[in-house]
């Protein structure tokens, strides 16, 4: 075994380059590794991207629910300010 296929087994993460030779039209592809301190801070800046995602959806989803509270409420008020929606006795009608 040579070094470099201990090297491919570390973590795994390689970047694909294709190039195409001129001459007899063939292709190889090229396989980098990125340093590993440059994976650790796209990795973290992932992360990061992450997180201040979830926390702008769980302030949206707050506000959301808060307005359908709001909303909510007003709609039962209406409905028990008509008479369209009043509970009425069957019993006495029919009589």
């Amino acid at each position: 075994m040579d070094g470099s296929s201990q090297e491919e087994d570390d973590d795994g993460s390689f970047t694909n380059i294709s190039l195409a030779d001129d001459t007899d039209h063939s292709s190889r592809t090229l396989y980098l590794r990125p340093p590993k301190s440059l994976l650790s801070k796209m990795m973290n800046a992932d992360m990061d991207d992450l997180s201040a995602r979830v926390d702008a959806v769980k302030e949206e989803n707050l506000k959301l629910k808060s307005e359908n509270q709001v909303l909510g409420q007003y709609i039962e008020n209406l409905m028990s300010a008509s008479s369209v929606f009043q509970t009425t006795d069957t019993k006495s009608k029919r009589k």
